[in-house]
């Protein structure tokens, strides 16, 4: 495929996906048609949601609407659901929010593997004066409840662990982990920030679970913070008292019904097992593209998502074959989006025991509903002949020919 020209002047560059083969659904997702229609009817009602006259409480009712379809998505009533300007500030909601009434007291334990919107916020949460017990993850990508367990405190007063990761797709078993938190009398906080509106969320017993609404077909700058009844939380954004004095500031509405329609839209995917079984035979499709490849490794074992795909290739940089990937159409990543330019390795795959050059060296795949099998080969083959290119630029392809074939394996 060759790369397509650069958009018109008059034209939204995502008027015509067509043109692209985008592989990079973990970092953002296109606007599904759903939720596009929704966030038009959220910019006509105009009226404040707290406003007593009827141009406000058509604002209002529209928003309770949306707090329910979001609820569904999240297992929980509609009274739990606080709105938030994204995932990261849902997370920090989570985490700050439990801390400040402390007055920055007490025990967080958390994982090397988790977004930099927890691992960020665990710093800051530390200098404060928050003890924070930080537990490594296996090789495989996966926390074991046993190092959780180990972690806890008489003390603890918060657990975070993310549901799935966002490099590696690997899921946690975060079940078992709340189920170790309540035993000890813990919070527990799960960051679902990748999996919702993927994997199902709503037999999440955690007492708190933060979403983002772009990473599933809604807009970006929203998502939610499910916090259960029994929990407050000290807001971030003081003023007002929208959501019930957790989060001040007038509610992005168009945002919010954008997001609601997205989960809405979901919905029914979550559980189709065809679907599903559609989603693996992708991955599947892909990585056997890719064993033909010597020196390849994926990154996390069973069980992932099959949605996320970490790859990493030998004697090449993962940067240079996205960019040459990028130049012919195929939109991918070499990990999150939130450190896409820096040059040191991601801290995910170096937790794993991975060493710098190998995760250097990767790519990560994420697709989408809309992903077809075409979709697929066409970026599997200008993988393959952007790595053999580039390996023999560098010379790397005749030492790697020698060795054994590195790990393709799959699902």
């Amino acid at each position: 495929m060759t790369r397509s020209p650069a958009p018109r002047d008059d034209r939204c560059p995502s008027e015509d996906l067509s043109e692209f083969v985008y592989l990079d659904h973990a970092a953002t997702t296109p606007l599904c048609p759903e939720a596009a229609a929704a966030i038009r009817t959220g910019l006509l009602l105009f009226g404040n949601p707290s406003s007593r006259h009827s141009v406000g409480q058509a604002s209002h009712e529209a928003l309770a609407g949306a707090r329910e379809q979001v609820a569904a998505l999240l297992g929980c009533p509609p009274a739990e659901v606080v709105f938030t300007g994204g995932g990261s500030e849902a997370i920090s909601l989570a985490l700050r929010g439990t801390f400040a009434p402390l007055r920055w007291r007490g025990h967080l334990v958390t994982t090397a593997i988790e977004h930099s919107a927890v691992l960020e916020s665990a710093a800051a949460l530390r200098r404060r004066g928050v003890d924070v017990t930080v537990v490594a993850p296996e090789p495989s990508g996966h926390v074991d409840p046993a190092r959780v367990a180990a972690a806890i405190r008489p003390d603890t007063t918060l657990v975070s662990v993310m549901h799935a990761n966002n490099e590696t797709g690997a899921v946690q078993p975060v079940r078992e982990i709340t189920e170790l938190a309540h035993a000890a009398g813990a919070l527990m906080h799960v960051d679902a920030v990748q999996t919702a509106g993927k994997l199902p969320i709503d037999t999440l017993r955690a007492d708190m679970v933060s979403i983002s609404a772009h990473k599933f077909g809604g807009p970006k700058g929203v998502g939610a913070l499910r916090l259960a009844a029994h929990h407050r939380v000290e807001p971030l954004v003081c003023g007002g008292g929208q959501e019930d004095g957790r989060r001040a500031g007038t509610e992005n509405l168009p945002g919010v019904l954008g997001m609601a329609a997205a989960a809405a839209a979901a919905a029914p995917r979550l559980h189709d097992t065809a679907y599903r079984e559609q989603r693996w035979e992708l991955r599947l499709r892909l990585l056997r593209h890719l064993s033909s490849l010597d020196g390849v490794h994926v990154n996390a074992t069973d069980p992932v998502m099959a949605e996320t795909i970490s790859v990493s290739f030998a004697g090449v940089r993962g940067d240079t074959v996205a960019d040459v990937l990028d130049m012919h159409g195929v939109c991918v990543s070499t990990g999150s989006a939130c450190h896409a330019g820096q040059d040191s390795p991601s801290h995910v795959l170096t937790a794993m025991g991975v060493g710098d050059d190998r995760a250097r060296a990767t790519l990560r795949f994420s697709f989408g509903p809309a992903t077809t099998a075409a979709d697929i080969d066409t970026a599997a083959r200008a993988t393959v002949a952007a790595v053999n290119q580039l390996r023999r630029v560098s010379g790397q392809g005749a030492l790697l020919t020698a060795q054994p074939a590195g790990s393709a394996g799959a699902h």
